[in-house]
């Protein structure tokens, strides 16, 4: 149970967080990112279509992975409406939290690889201090106070909360599941990324002239050759 529960709060949003920073950096080389400038509220209609388009897949592979855990996990299909409801409400403040967040990690990069690179650095590191591995309370106190910050550790906790026994918060920091800290924390992060997200794009959209554009086009062919 444990293992799923870690899968569902972490892997699903770490690896759906990293195709949107490449998805994004392979959006400005092809010239997206400029077309949507030139529309009224354009970069704010792109960053909610793409965090919408995303969330619906990364829902899509989270309900896979539960109806395979139906069948693999036997614990699971006693876990009650509540526990359910918990899941629903921490996967979608987990995807609203994470998302905008990966057009901030994915704007300094340079080209589609930098991203992917930078985004496994990033969300790898944050992952590893986020009790995925282990439990939070086992790392240095700094080492929790950091993981605390960033909405990776609160997603975990939010699953885990849902999936596990009772007993199991005896591992946790105080104790606690701390749902409402949960909620508070991820309803924080989604608000603060749709605010940072719009203004970062501008940025990498003014970046994006129609030159750069084009010379990044000329320039694909003899980096695939």
């Amino acid at each position: 149970m444990s293992a799923l529960s870690e899968l569902e709060g972490h892997d699903d949003r770490r690896q759906w967080t990293a195709r949107a920073v490449g998805s994004l950096a392979i959006e400005r080389e092809d010239g997206t990112l400029l077309r949507a400038k030139a529309l009224p509220q354009g970069l704010v209609g792109y960053l909610v279509g793409r965090v919408m388009s995303v969330s619906l897949m990364a829902i899509g592979s989270l309900l896979m992975i539960l109806v395979a855990g139906l069948f693999l996990v036997p614990d699971l299909a006693a876990v009650g409406l509540g526990a359910w409801l918990t899941v629903a409400w921490v996967a979608l403040l987990g995807l609203l939290s994470t998302l905008p967040l990966g057009a901030v990690i994915g704007s300094p990069a340079t080209s589609p690889q930098a991203a992917a690179g930078l985004s496994m650095v990033t969300i790898g590191g944050l992952t590893v201090v986020s009790g995925i591995f282990y439990p939070i309370s086992a790392l240095t106190g700094w080492l929790q106070a950091v993981a605390q910050v960033f909405p990776l550790y609160w997603l975990g906790l939010g699953m885990r909360s849902a999936l596990l026994p009772g007993l199991a918060a005896a591992v946790e920091i105080g104790g606690s599941w701390r749902p409402g800290m949960t909620m508070a924390v991820l309803i924080a992060w989604s608000v603060a990324g749709l605010l940072i997200a719009p203004p970062v794009l501008r940025r990498m959209a003014r970046r994006a002239s129609g030159s750069a554009v084009q010379a990044r086009r000329d320039r694909a062919p003899q980096r695939v050759g």
